[in-house]
């Protein structure tokens, strides 16, 4: 038989972002202790620190712009999982950083299914659609059990496809997934070879308004942008002056800004000092994340006079990224995904047909357009530690650390690094 491909699909379409602000990874109303936590909490922990692992490898190779979606990469390895001989597949949750010791491998799989459930719930302020979809050439007959227990647990679809015509494949599935994310995602799907048998499809559609929009008239339409300290480059910088939430962290060298969509996400940046941001690269973890998030909590000690202004400037952009991630994935623990011991018997019943490509795609774009809302309902209060008198600038006119969270399941959507704000 021949090679399989995995293809990973994230895409991210911010169709209108404002600033509103809360940085930080949101920190969720804690439940009654008669209630039990809900079952996604067992792996969005551990999507975290995954994405970034995973980040750190992709800037390494990777000097520009940076954009990825972690839930739709660990979504799809787990998945990927339920296919694989049983060594691999303790293999491949293990690199995506679970302990098969405390959590098994069953509570993992419907903590997937609790956290993709939620995320899909409808909301009238947040689009945000997630899916997964297998495509299984004619030739094979997959086992009953595998498609049913990756249509209960991950809510994926498997369809029939003819892979001996790679042209009329490829065109239907490229006009799937530009279905599913309403026409903003066209031919995803790079060419792929006839002896193609299983493409596993993942993809992940978010778009949200803020919260506080930015106003159009006052984007700076020629500011500089300094790509790197020699290199000033020419761009759109949106302008407000607004009530935030946001602080800096002497021992990262960086300012950390939140801003809220209208529905329940909110956008994180990260500004490092010039000159440190591979000094965040190395040393940003899942703590930092969780003690920024405890620090921009609102706080009922906090008076409204500890409130200040912030005089925000901030690039729109236009970011994507297009990654092969078969080298990477094997520098952090997934090393047998690709040999023949892996094969996905567990998909068809028949040996040898193995992983040859695992790809992920992301977009994203952020600009000034959204709804409005009252001002009062924007006001937030700054951590006491600013102790600012006057309205601070927050100028984002260098390369930012820009992190995506859903806010109920503590889902870190997605995750880049803006280098070139028009390179997307």
């Amino acid at each position: 038989m021949g090679p399989t491909w995995l293809w990973l699909l994230g895409a991210e379409i911010l169709a209108s972002v404002h600033g509103d602000t809360s940085p930080g990874p949101p920190q969720a109303p804690s439940s009654p202790l008669s209630e039990p936590a809900p079952a996604y909490h067992r792996v969005t922990p551990t999507i975290t620190s995954f994405a970034l692992r995973l980040y750190r490898q992709l800037v390494a190779g990777a000097p520009g712009n940076v954009f990825f979606s972690p839930v739709s990469v660990s979504t799809t390895l787990a998945l990927l999982s339920l296919g694989v001989p049983a060594d691999t597949s303790a293999q491949i949750l293990e690199g995506l950083g679970f302990n098969l010791t405390e959590t098994p491998q069953t509570s993992i799989h419907q903590g997937f299914q609790s956290l993709l459930r939620t995320l899909d719930l409808p909301s009238s302020k947040l689009e945000l659609k997630v899916g997964n979809s297998l495509f299984l050439d004619k030739r094979l007959k997959p086992r009953q059990r595998f498609l049913d227990d990756v249509r209960e647990l991950y809510g994926a679809l498997a369809f029939s496809a003819n892979f001996t015509d790679s042209t009329t494949t490829r065109r239907h599935i490229n006009d799937y997934v530009r279905k599913q994310t309403y026409g903003q995602v066209a031919d995803c799907l790079q060419e792929f070879s006839e002896d193609t048998l299983v493409v596993l499809l993942n993809y992940i559609f978010f778009k949200a308004k803020w919260k506080h929009p930015f106003h159009r008239y006052q984007t700076q339409k020629q500011e500089s942008f300094f790509v790197n300290e020699r290199t000033p480059l020419r761009t759109p910088l949106m302008h407000q002056k607004e009530m935030h939430r946001f602080l800096y962290d002497p021992e990262m060298a960086c300012t950390i800004l939140q801003i809220e969509y209208s529905g329940n996400a909110l956008a994180l940046l990260v500004l490092p000092d010039p000159g440190k941001m591979e000094q965040v690269e190395a040393t940003l973890q899942p703590e930092t994340l969780r003690k920024w998030g405890q620090l921009l909590q609102p706080s009922p000690s906090l008076s409204d006079s500890l409130s200040s202004l912030l005089d925000l400037h901030l690039p729109r952009f236009s970011i994507s990224g297009t990654y092969n991630l078969e080298e990477i994935l094997s520098h952090i623990g997934l090393t047998d995904i690709f040999k023949l011991e892996a094969d996905l018997s567990g998909v068809a019943g028949q040996p040898n047909i193995t992983i040859s490509r695992v790809s992920h795609k992301a977009a994203m774009g952020m600009n000034e357009r959204g709804t409005k809302a009252g001002a009062a309902s924007g006001l937030l209060s700054q951590p006491q530690a600013l102790n600012a008198t006057s309205a601070p600038q927050a100028h984002f006119n260098r390369p930012f650390l820009v992190l995506l969270w859903e806010v109920a399941t503590h889902s870190l959507l997605f995750l880049g690094k803006v280098v070139n704000p028009a390179a997307g």
